[in-house]
């Protein structure tokens, strides 16, 4: 199966990040056309700019909207079905993260917490929950979220982004019941990733967890990329199911 991008619409939730931005690239490559979400802040806004004038074809958009603020999701609903007139395609991939100490169990404090769960669960279901009756209308609708395998080993920037990740997980198997046979849930889980997601890791955090990979290194965003490609042109037949694209460093 290979199915083809042209006319299809993407989504991309945080789509001015490492991740998203390469995968609208991978996507706008094979003929779709891409809205890239991100936040009104002038840092989001001027790379979300960039990214739409990068890619190939025409017809792409950089729209506001704040996952963790419903409201703006809606209005950034009606804006797609205004300049594109549906939706085929989401991909969630609006996140954020903060490293705590697992044994720091005082750091890990309720307001942060709170917010690690209103971007990164609550805010990839409730871009669902929004954009559900234009992905059901499209008849072949698609969701892909970023997971991790700190959501299934426990072992990542803090607690909470472990627990956030395993509820996308959980999510993903349920929503992939309710919205089918429309729409097909998906999930992609990396291990780490060469990106600055998580602040504070850089070249020596990268080097010393890739001799601990069985493949010797550690992912790029174009891995990730190239996994969320697959969901949508080559897994036809797969829903509810998180891959695990790592190197193996689950194993």
């Amino acid at each position: 199966m290979n199915r083809s991008m042209k006319d299809k619409v993407v989504l991309v939730g945080g789509g001015a990040g490492s991740i998203g931005a390469v995968s609208a690239k991978r996507f706008a490559e094979l003929g779709a056309r891409i809205a890239i979400s991100h936040r009104d802040v002038p840092d989001e806004t001027a790379a979300a700019a960039t990214v739409v004038q990068s890619l190939p074809g025409d017809g792409h958009a950089a729209l506001i909207a704040d996952v963790a603020q419903t409201a703006t999701l809606t209005a950034l609903r009606a804006e797609i079905e205004r300049r594109f007139g549906r939706l085929d395609i989401l991909v969630n991939a609006a996140g954020f993260t903060k490293p705590v100490p697992h044994a720091d169990l005082d750091a890990l404090d309720d307001d942060l917490i709170d917010r690690m769960f209103a971007v990164n669960w609550r805010g990839q279901f409730a871009a669902i929950r929004t954009f559900a009756p234009l992905l059901k209308a499209s008849g072949d609708g698609l969701v892909v979220s970023i997971s991790s395998i700190a959501g299934t080993n426990g072992i990542g920037s803090s607690i909470a982004y472990c627990a956030v990740k395993a509820g996308i997980d959980v999510m993903t198997k349920s929503l992939a019941r309710v919205l089918a046979p429309e729409v097909r849930v998906l999930a992609v889980a990396p291990g780490v990733v060469d990106t600055g997601f998580v602040p504070g890791r850089g070249a020596d955090f990268n080097a010393k967890t890739a001799t601990t990979t069985p493949l010797k290194r550690i992912a790029t965003a174009e891995d990730i990329a190239s996994a969320i490609l697959a969901c949508a042109t080559q897994l036809g037949f797969a829903t509810g199911t998180t891959f695990v694209v790592d190197g193996g460093r689950s194993l």
